[in-house]
């Protein structure tokens, strides 16, 4: 293998010959206009922990029927059923990394350094984590099998294409999400809908159903994973576009300004975001989450860890930097989550 020179390492060639402007650089690397999971996923109030081989939670799938109309000396009949189940989610690992060379360092100093080339280097690996969560987040295992993939939105939230509104959502693939059975235990399922117009009357009307529906509340007090209601509402422009226009003709007093709605668009005083990733995604589907009971788990010790720099084996000038997660997305409770799309959504 031939010796690597100065003159082959391509970024320190870029950031030392040309005057480019001090400490600063143009980042045209990633390809989205905005990142929704990366930042969504490292908000504190949204991110849980947890030890051991996987992530499990209990699921109350079921009453005894214990309860009953009665009178007077009636003989008792005690009911004990089995209504609890054991939801539970494995580990998923990600990881990037970046590196160095010492003597890039020392050829990097100032005065002829532009930036720091170390920045530059994790810059790099962070964008690409954020790029590759992005899509890892919004999607799903492409199998029952598949043993890498996070348990990303498409499979928690689905839409199986019938096209009958409800509770109706179950599997992605195979018979169960989280080891339990939608079929068995109906409430174990999203709601979803179809929509055929970005109307009032039609997508707006299935919106505030699906927005209604949703809102469980335990009718006694109970030691619940739930951390309350907190919707999140995510679509594509084909959706937000035809929604601002609806809040414009809503509104006699625009004034000057041919697009005074846009970016303000609200649905129960919640913003609606913009999801560039599903641009490309058919049947323009709106997600509905709630992140009360939908939430990424990291492994306790392992959130977005950060090991180095360490010399590389066999390259004892090179130092690398390894960023690594061990996690999951959850959902403890899928009927708090809808979908509405299209006839040509497909999970």
């Amino acid at each position: 293998m031939a010796t690597l020179q100065a003159d082959d390492i391509a970024d320190l060639i870029k950031v030392t010959q040309k005057d480019l402007g001090k400490l600063r650089w143009t980042e045209i690397a990633s390809d989205l206009q905005e990142y929704v999971a990366l930042p969504s996923i490292l908000q504190a109030e949204k991110v849980s922990y947890q030890s051991g081989y996987g992530i499990q939670w209990n699921v109350m799938v079921d009453t005894s029927g214990a309860a009953k109309d009665t009178g007077l000396f009636a003989v008792d009949s005690v009911n004990v059923g089995d209504v609890m189940q054991t939801a539970s989610a494995p580990w998923r690992h990600l990881t990037t990394n970046y590196a160095i060379e010492r003597r890039e360092v020392a050829m990097n100093r100032d005065p002829a350094r532009i930036v720091e080339l170390v920045r530059i280097r994790r810059a790099d690996a962070m964008i690409d984590l954020a790029k590759h969560m992005e899509t890892r987040f919004w999607s799903r295992p492409d199998s029952a099998t598949d043993t890498e993939k996070l348990y990303g939105v498409k499979y928690w939230i689905t839409d199986q294409g019938s096209g009958v509104e409800g509770f109706t959502g179950g599997a992605a693939f195979g018979s169960t999400v989280a080891d339990i059975n939608p079929d068995t235990y109906t409430n174990w399922k999203n709601y979803s809908a179809r929509y055929a117009a970005v109307s009032s009357t039609d997508l707006i009307r299935d919106w505030r159903k699906a927005a209604t529906f949703t809102q469980f509340k335990s009718p006694v007090d109970i030691p619940s994973y739930n951390t309350g209601s907190r919707y999140g509402y995510y679509t594509n422009y084909n959706v937000i576009g035809p929604l601002e226009e609806v809040l414009e003709s809503q509104n006699d007093n625009l004034g000057n300004d041919i697009a005074s709605k846009d970016g303000k668009l609200l649905f129960r005083q919640v913003p609606v975001t913009w999801v560039p990733h599903l641009e490309n995604t058919a049947g323009d589907p709106i997600y509905g989450i709630n992140w009360g009971v939908f939430k990424p788990v990291f492994l306790s010790g392992e959130y977005m860890k950060e090991d180095g720099p360490t010399t590389a084996p066999n390259q004892h000038t090179v130092f690398q930097t390894f960023v690594d997660c061990t996690m999951n997305l959850m959902c403890t409770d899928r009927r708090r989550n809808f979908l509405l799309a299209t006839s040509s959504y497909s999970n």
